[in-house]
């Protein structure tokens, strides 16, 4: 009750401004696929997806806008084993998207369930904080946090952001440990525009439940701890970035008291054709008990090739190469759009075990060897 007297205090002379031209919209989108891998328990799976998306908005008489969004994941999938029965997941339905927006002309204030990236990255990205998005994946899917986002826009395009979360299952990507129950997380970014280019700089602060590593890595029970990140990007003759993220545990947590992940990368599109486009990107990985150590050390090489055959076919292809361990991943797709619809045919040869750091659904069905045959219906 408190909380709904709260909203309507803060709400409600806003919506005494809204005018008549309010919108509400729907819509969706479908997919089905197929997948065979020569290497997993079931060799043939398929499966269907709906994401359905209600957004409603309010203009407001000051230039100012009240809009909310709504959007479910609707997922299911069945395996065959030959000689063996049919299997199924558990998981049907589950929130997507749930959120309310006041903005303005140069601000945003975003409270529920959502999306929240930034950086410069675009394969391995170690300011991948809050989602799990793999370049592989056709839907570009990731699971929303809960938090409240504000930001504000200066007019020489350098921008502030704001945010706290709360009561988010589940380790995030990068993190080691899950954040304690009850405890908010907080932290910020700032981007600024620099010659050619821009630049940005991240904070972010949790605890983390210790209690599953105690006696193997730590004494504590609670474990305060900040990430600090760092990006910019240039555009030269090509693309340049570079990306960084320190993660510091402020107690000792043997060698995993200090996380440290580096990225560069680059990109250009070559005029041959209909313009062939490569993106090539190394990270360094590495953890250690003292800041700035690299104690054990991890490289990953990640290339992308585009070339776009026509108006309505693309031919896409992504390679990662684990140094560390010897392991190559390999992914191609062939994309064709039509109207609504978008027909996916994606073969790939990978390791069975993953060492990327996406942790989507997506993903995991790239484990191994094999193809996959995907629709998708954008409504």
């Amino acid at each position: 009750m408190k909380t709904r007297i709260l909203f309507a205090t803060l709400f409600f002379p806003l919506l005494l401004q809204a005018q008549d031209n309010n919108s509400f919209t729907f819509k969706g989108q479908a997919s089905i696929w197929a997948n065979s891998n020569f290497k997993k328990d079931d060799p043939i799976r398929f499966g269907v997806r709906y994401l359905p998306q209600l957004n409603y908005t309010i203009e407001l008489s000051n230039s100012q806008l009240i809009d909310f969004e709504a959007s479910a994941n609707i997922y299911g999938s069945l395996g065959y084993r030959p000689n063996d029965d049919w299997s199924s997941n558990d998981e049907i339905v589950r929130p997507y998207r749930g959120w309310v927006r006041w903005s303005g002309n140069q601000f945003e204030i975003r409270a529920g369930l959502q999306k929240i990236n930034f950086g410069s990255a675009m394969m391995l990205r170690p300011l991948m904080w809050f989602d799990q998005v793999d370049p592989r994946d056709p839907l570009q899917l990731t699971d929303g946090v809960w938090a409240i986002l504000g930001r504000y826009y200066f007019l020489n395009n350098a921008n502030i952001w704001l945010w706290g979360l709360y009561a988010n299952e589940g380790p995030k990507t990068w993190e080691l440990g899950q954040t304690l129950e009850r405890t908010p997380e907080f932290g910020g970014r700032v981007q600024l525009p620099i010659p050619m280019g821009e630049t940005g700089f991240s904070f972010h602060h949790r605890t983390v439940n210790t209690m599953p590593f105690m006696d193997i890595l730590t004494q504590y029970q609670q474990m305060p701890e900040s990430r600090y990140g760092f990006d910019a990007k240039w555009d030269v003759e090509v693309g340049l970035w570079m990306e960084a993220t320190w993660i510091q545990k402020h107690k000792d947590w043997g060698p995993a008291t200090n996380q440290h992940l580096f990225n560069l990368g680059t990109d250009y599109t070559f005029g041959i054709g209909n313009g062939l486009n490569i993106v090539a990107e190394h990270l360094v990985f590495a953890t250690a008990a003292s800041p700035f150590e690299f104690e054990n050390t991890i490289h990953f090489t990640g290339a992308s090739l585009s070339y776009p055959l026509g108006m309505f076919d693309n031919i896409s292809a992504i390679v990662y190469y684990d140094w560390t361990n010897e392991n190559a991943y390999n992914f191609i797709n062939w994309k064709k759009d039509l109207n609504q619809l978008s027909f996916y045919l994606m073969a790939f040869w990978n390791p069975e075990t993953f060492q990327l750091p996406q942790q989507n659904q997506g993903a995991e069905m790239f484990a191994g060897r094999g193809f996959q045959v995907m629709v998708v219906w954008n409504h």
